[in-house]
């Protein structure tokens, strides 16, 4: 497919009126529009913007390539703007960018669309290309420039005089002019990627071949792009070479790289530093890549793959949902208990409006995003729908009589890697499929299969999780009329097992039961333990900081917040990344503050809320001191039991 075919007339602006980035971005995407190329110009926007808060796409040299692949794209289209005054971009190289190629590609495009896009990309590293359309008088002129240059790369190259290689004579100039030679050097490899896998991808790769065959440097460049990965670098090129580039501002497969030296940079410095880069690669300039680092040396780096990084995917865009409903649910409760009850005296709108959101919206939509963004850690993007729908079955179906919810957060785990294990077999299913078909893969098989697969599954197991949920609420219900500071240290002990998995929604439900017989002293219970592991492991950040990494101790202020909200899900990041030593401490904290707070009598009316419902605890001042004290020794045991329990980690210089 010819770049013309998608860079029209009708698509280009020879004289820009903006003066600003955004207003540049805004003039073109109204381009695009207008040619009837977006079904939705704001959705598209977004799309962009949200690409430019990655990494800017200005590339120097007066280009920018501003481009996304999104929903809201009718068909595969490119637009071309220029400012001859020039505007600022934030470009890589500092200077103002006159050029603008803004790539519109659409989620199901083909590989032929994807092709002539990352074409032009390369294009654009040739500066008689960029003079030419730079003083182009018409828009035919810039259509002719694209034309005359792929027609020029479809010409085979003038072999090389005296039969020598022709990447030879840049280093036999340089010799004749006196220069030192390059050191020997076996052959380079290199990797490019970047999110959208369009532009920039290929643009590194082009400027990365074209400088190492000028300086006579072999090289193999592997691109990592939307239609796939291309010039796969093979097991025995990789043990063959002396240093490997990987530029890439997304994940790539790095475990291959085991033992060799890595230059890991991002991929606008391979276009705009290729030299530095190159000079590098030349020196052996490279630190050894270790797939694995081993926690005996005292490492803290996270692991690069398996299922902590795909927990951490979910769990990390999951927690605005958590932060936000929970504050939500929490000050509604400041016009009252009962404040977003329409049949109660205390009724508030604006109460309800904020329980209506942050718990009936937020707080629902928790676990269905958390399976969703397992799913796509695992099968990337395709695995996002099916993750999803397996989440909203995990918190809705229960198949169990008398059970109104479902498996909860760990039906919403097991969904998430359910659903991104079955695309990635889905994805295997239909890789062999025509190229003429390559574009049905991910609007019509993948999501189809997907979600209906991994539906069925759920349905079939979901009752059995949910079964375990009510198994643990009866089992707490019979332990009503024993000695209650042994019923308040198991449940304040379940409270921390699960982060709001079915064990501690069990508690949870046996407190919300108690409070509905009139008896308060449980969910008092039940409260003060879910605020005692983020608390806890905070108060730990803080005592402890040479036992947590920099990122756990930023993870810590948070947890501050988290826990006096009684949002328990706040201890999760520590739990996932050390469950051996962050769940005993956990567990430990909650149920001496369990049982301390059913040992002092407390009784408290609010559902949840955390510190915000504290004044409501009936007894008046003295009660309150001794619940919070509660809080407080059990934050403190938790933090002492995680800072004996966890070994110190070297900060990264």
């Amino acid at each position: 497919m010819n770049i013309t075919s998608l860079l029209t007339k009708d698509t280009v602006l020879l004289d820009l009126a903006a003066a600003s980035k955004e207003a540049a971005l805004s003039e073109l995407v109204g381009k695009l529009d207008e040619a009837g190329k977006l079904s939705d110009r704001e959705a598209f926007m977004n799309d962009i913007l949200a690409r430019e808060e990655q990494s800017t796409t200005g590339i120097g040299d007066g280009i920018a390539i501003p481009h996304a692949k999104s929903a809201a794209v009718r068909e595969p289209a490119i637009a071309f703007g220029r400012s001859a005054a020039g505007i600022d971009y934030a470009s890589l190289d500092g200077q103002p960018a006159h050029l603008f190629f803004m790539i519109a590609a659409s989620e199901g495009a083909n590989n032929a669309h994807l092709e002539a896009l990352s074409r032009l990309a390369t294009f654009l590293m040739d500066g008689k290309f960029r003079d030419r359309v730079l003083n182009a008088a018409t828009a035919d002129e810039v259509l002719a420039a694209v034309n005359d240059k792929e027609r020029e790369l479809e010409e085979p190259e003038a072999p090389a005089e005296s039969g020598a290689p022709a990447e030879s004579a840049p280093v036999q100039a340089d010799a004749q002019a006196g220069q030192e030679e390059p050191p020997a050097l076996g052959k380079v490899l290199a990797v490019t990627a970047c999110p959208t896998g369009i532009a920039h991808t290929y643009m590194a790769a082009e400027k990365l071949n074209e400088r190492a065959k000028e300086r006579g440097i072999p090289i193999k460049v592997e691109t990592n792009g939307s239609s796939g990965v291309k010039n796969r670098l093979t097991a025995a090129e990789i043990a063959e070479a002396d240093v490997i580039i990987v530029a890439a501002d997304t994940k790539v497969e790095m475990a291959r790289f085991d033992g060799k030296p890595v230059i890991q940079t991002k991929v606008g410095k391979a276009i705009h530093e290729t030299d530095a880069l190159l000079d590098r690669a030349v020196t052996k300039d490279a630190p050894i890549y270790h797939a694995e680092r081993k926690a005996d040396k005292g490492e803290s780096a996270e692991p690069k793959s398996g299922f902590y990084k795909h927990l951490m995917n979910g769990v990390s865009n999951m927690l605005p949902f958590v932060v936000g409903g929970g504050i939500l649910i929490a000050l509604s409760f400041f016009w009252g208990i009962n404040a977003s009850d329409p049949e109660s005296p205390e009724y508030n709108a604006f109460a309800a409006m904020l329980n209506t959101i942050g718990g009936g919206k937020a707080f629902f939509l928790m676990v269905p995003v958390l399976a969703g963004f397992i799913a796509s850690s695992i099968a990337e993007r395709p695995g996002f729908a099916p993750g999803m729908v397996g989440g909203l079955i995990a918190v809705t179906v229960s198949g169990v009589e008398g059970a109104d919810g479902g498996s909860g957060f760990l039906g919403g785990i097991i969904a998430g890697f359910l659903a991104g294990y079955v695309t990635l077999f889905v994805k295997k299913m239909f890789a062999k499929l025509p190229d003429a078909l390559e574009g049905l893969k991910p609007v019509l098989f993948y999501p189809l299969f997907g979600i209906a697969i991994t539906g069925i599954i759920m349905m079939l197991i979901n009752p059995q999780l949910t079964k375990l949920y009510t198994g643990l609420s009866s089992f707490l219900e019979g332990l009503g009329g024993t000695n209650q500071v042994l019923v308040g240290l198991i449940i304040g002990a379940m409270m921390a097992v699960d982060m709001g998995g079915p064990v501690n929604k069990a508690a949870y439900t046996f407190g919300i039961a108690m409070l509905d017989a009139g008896n308060f002293n449980f969910i008092a219970a039940v409260m003060a333990a879910g605020m005692v592991p983020p608390l806890g492991m905070a108060l730990a950040t803080t005592l402890f900081k040479k036992r947590f990494s920099k990122q756990e101790q930023e993870a810590g202020k948070t947890a501050y917040v988290l826990g006096a909200c009684f949002i328990t899900e706040g201890v999760i990041p520590f739990a996932a990344a050390d469950p051996a030593r962050v769940i005993p401490a956990s567990i430990g904290g909650a149920a001496v503050t369990g049982a301390l707070t059913m040992l002092f009598d407390i009784s408290l009316r609010a559902p949840h809320g955390g510190v915000f419902v504290m004044g409501l605890v009936d007894g008046g001042l003295m009660k309150v001191i001794l619940y919070a004290a509660a809080i407080i020794a059990g934050a403190i045991v938790t933090a002492f039991l995680a800072g004996m329990l966890k070994k110190p980690v070297v900060q990264a210089a």
